[in-house]
């Protein structure tokens, strides 16, 4: 089980949603990278447990002892190791797992794979508890990023069949998306939290969850970074963002709304504006041919709604080999999109940061 990421900044993250810890090591980062400290745990926060009454009430200070690769807040060039240590865990909760698989969770796969021998304790290996960890090393990437003129930042688009107002995907702005990453529930329109919290607390209410959509751009990456085929821009961010437990679809730019045009809409026409080449629209979302256009990078991410819910569901016993009726107590999101929404973002610096390298730009 090797849960490694990245080919020029490498990622590796260990450990299990109920064992000691989690953590990460982040092979290649440049030496001498100064980090604010402070800003990284923020980071942390936003996706930390039990802030936010759409969370699950689990607490976790989530708070990174940095083992190697910083001195005096500046990196080394030697492998980064953060562990996050597992304070509040109640185990008791997931004895009947590895019998009775939540449906829509990884107990039953990961039971097959590995032999039974998966820890099933909080979703083990395969909980969204070790986005943590992920979100670390992507706020590491952020403030190494934005030093080259790069941003990254996100809102909430759709909770259930709610949406926010997406990004002009032609004018994103730096500040914009430096606010949004301040909100503790980022919306362009703020006007919609009080529908979309109601509409989760509906969910939890009936014993049961809601999924949604995020939306992330990255502005200031230079034109020229990806490469055609398996290496592009959409390749390695897909990859890596599909590493979010929860995530089930991907899109960049007007994604799947470009079936609906025609070619005449759907190019980005070129323009010269301040010496430079831009487009007057962005359907591309920043990226031709897996290389970036020098636009506003932007995808999409759909979030399923958590599997763990209160509500009886039909699965089977695995021991006795009969169907059966599962109905999950314990400590669960009914709703998981703001919490991932700063996950998803991580994934992207670390991504972009892999290509940025590759390409001497980092």
């Amino acid at each position: 089980m090797a849960s490694t990421f990245g080919t020029n900044i490498k990622i590796s993250i260990f450990g299990e949603s109920h064992g000691m810890g989690i953590g990460v090591v982040i092979d290649g980062l440049p030496a001498g990278e100064k980090l604010d400290v402070d800003a990284l745990q923020k980071e942390m926060n936003r996706r930390a447990p039990g802030n936010d009454p759409t969370a699950t009430p689990r607490r976790e200070s989530d708070i990174p002892e940095i083992c190697s690769g910083i001195l005096e807040d500046t990196t080394t060039g030697a492998p980064l190791c953060a562990v996050i240590e597992n304070a509040n865990t109640r185990s008791v909760d997931y004895e009947r797992m590895s019998r009775l698989p939540r449906p829509g969770h990884a107990d039953y796969t990961g039971a097959v794979r590995y032999n039974g021998f998966n820890d099933v304790r909080g979703g083990g290996h395969f909980s969204g508890r070790l986005t943590a960890p992920l979100t670390f090393a992507g706020a590491v990437c952020k403030q190494i990023l934005a030093r080259r003129g790069v941003t990254i930042g996100g809102h909430i688009y759709a909770i259930g069949n709610l949406y926010d107002r997406p990004f002009d995907m032609l004018r994103v702005h730096p500040e914009d998306l430096r606010r949004l990453t301040q909100m503790q529930f980022p919306l362009n329109n703020p006007a919609m939290e009080s529908q979309m919290r109601a509409l989760v607390e509906q969910a939890h209410s009936d014993g049961d969850s809601v999924g949604g959509i995020v939306e992330v751009a990255a502005v200031g990456v230079p034109a020229g970074v990806g490469s055609p085929m398996f290496g592009g821009v959409e390749n390695v961010l897909s990859s890596i963002v599909f590493g979010v437990p929860a995530v089930k679809g991907v899109e960049f730019g007007a994604g799947f709304n470009v079936t609906r045009m025609r070619g005449s809409e759907c190019n980005d026409p070129f323009t010269i504006e301040h010496d430079k080449v831009v487009t007057t629209q962005n359907n591309s979302g920043g990226i031709l041919g897996g290389i970036s256009s020098g636009m506003p990078i932007v995808m999409r991410a759909a979030i399923k709604p958590t599997p763990s819910i209160a509500s009886k569901q039909h699965t089977v016993d695995l021991r006795e080999k009969r169907d059966a009726i599962l109905a999950i107590n314990g400590r669960h999101d009914p709703c998981i999109v703001p919490r991932a929404l700063p996950a998803i973002e991580a994934a992207v610096a670390i991504g972009i940061a892999d290509l940025m390298k590759e390409v001497g730009k980092l």
